[in-house]
């Protein structure tokens, strides 16, 4: 899946409803056009087919006082939630996807209740466990390690990355399960990413 569907119904849904400025500042501001494909173009482009595509609602408001031109607002509607649940999901379970759509989905977790949070991960470490026992038992060459020759790295690489990822996984459960952040049904958190009237120093030209 790409992780810009994601990246953009999770910015929208912190704020309730946004204009693409304002989801492309928060974005930036995580760095998220440098470690997805989350480029300016995209992110517009992606908020005009999810519109399109029933999850979005597009509010068109007013010019504003000072003249500038109106904006466009999103809000999500029901099916743009469920659609966004069901991404957040899939994205904290799924061992065989890109980097960035982890990445994505660790950024809005708090959007889940706890308990479910920690069964994803849990889900998530027996499946890299279950990958790492596939590559050791029917992946792994005939013969000596010696004898592998550098295919042999390749197996090696699965194996390491298993292995930190499902690290880096009990890490985060453990943080969960000991109260770390605020959850979905725990009480408010500022959702605000960037102060008002504040720049992003990291917003690209």
């Amino acid at each position: 899946m790409s992780a810009i569907r994601l990246l953009v119904l999770g910015a929208v849904r912190q704020h309730g409803r946004a204009h693409g400025y304002m989801i492309r500042n928060d974005l930036e501001f995580w760095g998220a056009h440098e470690w997805s494909n989350a480029k300016p173009g995209s992110i517009y482009h992606a908020l005009k087919q999810l519109n399109k595509q029933g999850l979005l609602h597009a509010h068109e408001t007013a010019p504003s006082p000072a003249g500038g031109p109106p904006r466009t607002e999103y809000e999500l509607t029901d099916t743009g939630e469920v659609e966004y649940l069901r991404l957040l999901r899939h994205s904290l379970t799924a061992i065989d996807e890109k980097p960035d759509v982890l990445t994505s989905a660790v950024g809005f977790i708090v959007d889940l209740p706890r308990r479910e949070a920690i069964e994803l991960l849990r889900k998530r470490v027996a499946d890299l466990e279950a990958w790492r026992k596939e590559v050791t038992e029917y992946w792994t060459p005939e013969g000596t390690p010696q004898e592998w020759g550098h295919i042999g790295e390749i197996m090696r690489l699965w194996v390491h990355n298993s292995d930190a990822g499902a690290e880096w996984t009990r890490g985060l459960i453990s943080r969960l399960e000991a109260g770390a952040y605020v959850m979905a049904g725990e009480g408010e958190r500022d959702v605000q990413v960037l102060a008002e009237g504040a720049e992003n120093p990291y917003a690209a030209d």
